[in-house]
C-alpha cells in the first residue's frame, strides 16, 4: 500500500505552536532542520515542572519559527524574541512527565518574556545535548526509541481523511471544522482512507522504516483554538461518541511512532511512504 506525505509538522517549544515546513531530517529522536529538534525547548514553572497547553491555553497563542541562528518567537502584544541557538547556561534539572531531564537555561530575557506573556513565573530551557530520553519499552520492545521534550514517543502520525471525517461530523452537527495543528502531528499522510493509520505496524519513506507503537489518547488540547487561544468542548465531544477506544484508555486520534531506522534521511512533503498494515 502506497500513501504520500501531505505534510511535515514541527513544534520548536512543547506546548507552543508549530509550523508545517516542505521538508526535514529524520533524526533519531524525530524530525530536525538543520540539527535543531522538534520540542528542542520546554517551558518550565519555578519549580522546574514542565508547562503545556493543558493547563494554559495560552501557550498557542506563541509563535515559533526558526532564523538562520535563532529561535523566533513572537505573541500578541510582545515584542519579537530571538533566542540565539549558540546560547550557553547553566544545566538543570527538570520534570516533563514523571521523567527528570537535564535541560540548559536560555537566559533572563527568555524567562522575562515567557513569565510576562503567561502571566507566571517561568523560564525557558532547551534539551541538553548530554541528556538521554528513551521511550518506554512496553511499547518500543528492544529497540532502544530516544525522544527530547515530546510527551512519549519521537512522532506523531495523522492522516488527512481522518480529519476530513472528523469534520463531516462536526459540520452535522453545526460545528465550524477543526485543522490539523489542533492534534500536533509531525507526518500527516495522504491517499489513506480514514483511520487506517490505526492500523499500520510500520511504514517506510526512502531508506528509512518508522514502527507504530501506539495509538495516541488525545487530552483536551485539541479543544484549544490556536488562533484564540480559547479552550472549548469540540472537537473531544465528537471524537468522544466514535473514537473512544477502551484498549487504549480513552479517545484516540493519530498514533505514535519511532525511528526503527534511517537517521539523516531527508524527508519532503510529496515522498511515497510504503505502508504495511496489521491485522
Amino acid at each position: 500500500m502506497i500513501a504520500r506525505v501531505d505534510a511535515l509538522w514541527m513544534y520548536p517549544v512543547k506546548g507552543c505552536r508549530g509550523f508545517s515546513t516542505p521538508t526535514a531530517t529524520l533524526a533519531s529522536t524525530g524530525l530536525e532542520l538543520d540539527g535543531i529538534g522538534d520540542r528542542e525547548w520546554v517551558v518550565v514553572d519555578d519549580k522546574g515542572e514542565f508547562l503545556s497547553q493543558r493547563e494554559l491555553p495560552k501557550m498557542s497563542q506563541i509563535q515559533t519559527r526558526f532564523t538562520g541562528e535563532s529561535l523566533r518567537l513572537t505573541a500578541p502584544g510582545m515584542l519579537q524574541l530571538d533566542v540565539p541557538f549558540e546560547s550557553e547556561g547553566d544545566v538543570i534539572k527538570v520534570r516533563v512527565w514523571n521523567d527528570e531531564v537535564a535541560a540548559v537555561t536560555q537566559g533572563a530575557i527568555a524567562d522575562a518574556w515567557f513569565s510576562q506573556f503567561l502571566g507566571l513565573q517561568c523560564r525557558l530551557v532547551r534539551f541538553d545535548p548530554e541528556a538521554s530520553r528513551i521511550s518506554n519499552p512496553k511499547y518500543t520492545g528492544a529497540l532502544l526509541a530516544p525522544y527530547k521534550f515530546a510527551d512519549a514517543f519521537a512522532l506523531l502520525v495523522c492522516s488527512t481523511a481522518s480529519l476530513a471525517e472528523l469534520n463531516s461530523r462536526l459540520a452535522a452537527k453545526g460545528h465550524a471544522a477543526v485543522t490539523i495543528e489542533r492534534f500536533r502531528p509531525n507526518i500527516v499522510l495522504n491517499e489513506v482512507e480514514a483511520f487506517d493509520e490505526d492500523y499500520i505496524d510500520h511504514f517506510t519513506i526512502g531508506d528509512a522504516k518508522l514502527r507504530v507503537v501506539k495509538p495516541c489518547v488525545r487530552c483536551a488540547v485539541p479543544n484549544v483554538d490556536p488562533s484564540t487561544g480559547e479552550a472549548g468542548f469540540e472537537p473531544g465531544d465528537t471524537l468522544a461518541t466514535y473514537r473512544n477506544d477502551v484498549r487504549a484508555g480513552g479517545v484516540t486520534f493519530g498514533v505514535n511512532a519511532v525511528i526503527e531506522s534511517g537517521a539523516g534521511v531527508r524527508l519532503v512533503v510529496g515522498d511515497a511512504v510504503g505502508v504495511n498494515l496489521r491485522f
